[in-house]
């Protein structure tokens, strides 16, 4: 397989050193140059014919957001990290990219020595592109290798499991999931039943952001949630970055925890850490879904919702942008049906009764 080339964007002098040097570190990787801004990165992906593009988000010029819509234009076959700055500022813009079709996007680590920082970013950036370079390769043996076509059958909607009265449901997200959330939570119906709990792999502000981005959006409510907040239903509730969240049983209510437990999977918030809650206190009246993402955080947790009597719903390899989390479930054999993107939120409604 050939060598994925990148190209690298920021106006910064020091990011971009620090993104090449991370880059040089990469196996599979060729670096082939940069530019200052978004006005020569266009001109610079016309003549160097990259096949990922590392995007800053606030540049001279033109900025990350007007690029990305450029180059999605142009060149939709691009893939684009967006490289933000951690600030509320940087989250909203952040979350347009990701909207827009970004792959996904790093932080610019702030706080801490600047050896320390380039490690940081390094290995961020590091996970980011070996998703990235799986998810090309899968979409281009699917494209080589397409599946047999069968003739269509009749079928109304996809089926319906049969379950125990819903109470809450309880999804995990991670690579993709903002351009996948602003399609399925907008479907959710605002008078939804029961309570959403969800985790989607982010740091402290992307969350808010986030939050506030698909409220805008959706009939449903849509917040990030707080400490000893009462969990309610037609409430999606989205776990803050940088904290564990789960769900406790206080008399005859239940409401959202927040910890500084370590992060596990490597991730804090993390969805197997939720699972395990929803499970515990729901049982068979919950609902558990995974979503679009690299790793296997979730695998744990809809086992142990399974053992409780949950059911469980999963995203398919071709809607997915990284298959990675929705495989691993599946690969557990507790899933109880995998579904496209944009039947995800009709069987969640269908099995609530809404």
């Amino acid at each position: 397989m050939d060598k994925l080339r990148v190209l690298v964007v920021d106006d910064t002098s020091l990011y971009r050193m620090i993104v090449t040097h991370a880059l040089q570190e990469i196996e599979d990787v060729e670096f082939v140059g940069s530019a200052p801004n978004g006005k020569i990165a266009l001109d610079k992906v016309a003549q160097l014919k990259p096949d990922l593009v590392t995007l800053d988000v606030e540049m001279p010029e033109m900025d990350g957001i007007e690029t990305l819509a450029r180059l999605k234009e142009t060149v939709p076959d691009v893939g684009v990290v967006m490289v933000s700055s951690l600030t509320q500022q940087g989250a909203e813009t952040t979350m347009k990219a990701l909207e827009l079709g970004a792959f996904d996007f790093l932080g610019k680590p702030v706080g801490a020595t600047a050896s320390e920082n380039k490690d940081r970013l390094g290995s961020d950036l590091k996970r980011i592109i070996n998703a990235y370079i799986t998810q090309r390769y899968l979409s281009s043996l699917r494209s080589k290798h397409p599946a047999p076509k069968t003739p269509p059958q009749k079928q109304a909607a996809p089926p319906v499991i049969a379950t125990t009265p819903l109470q809450a449901v309880v999804v995990g997200i991670s690579t993709g999931g903002p351009n996948a959330l602003t399609e399925m939570i907008p479907q959710l119906p605002g008078d939804l039943r029961v309570p959403v709990l969800l985790v989607q792999h982010m740091p402290e502000t992307f969350t808010a952001a986030l939050a506030r981005s698909l409220d805008n959006k959706s009939a449903i409510r849509v917040v990030e949630g707080q400490h000893a907040q009462r969990v309610e239903p037609a409430t999606v509730y989205i776990a803050p970055g940088g904290k564990q969240m789960k769900a406790v049983s206080m008399g005859n209510t239940v409401q959202l925890m927040l910890t500084d437990d370590p992060p596990e999977n490597y991730c804090r918030p993390a969805v197997d850490y939720m699972m395990r809650s929803v499970a515990d206190i729901y049982g068979a009246a919950a609902l558990g879904v995974i979503m679009t993402g690299m790793g296997a955080d979730g695998k744990l947790g809809v086992q142990q919702m399974k053992i409780k009597g949950s059911k469980i719903l999963a995203q398919d390899e071709e809607t997915s942008v990284v298959f990675g989390m929705p495989m691993e479930a599946i690969k557990t054999g507790v899933v109880d049906l995998v579904l496209p993107l944009g039947s995800i939120a009709g069987q969640i409604a269908r099995l609530v009764g809404s």
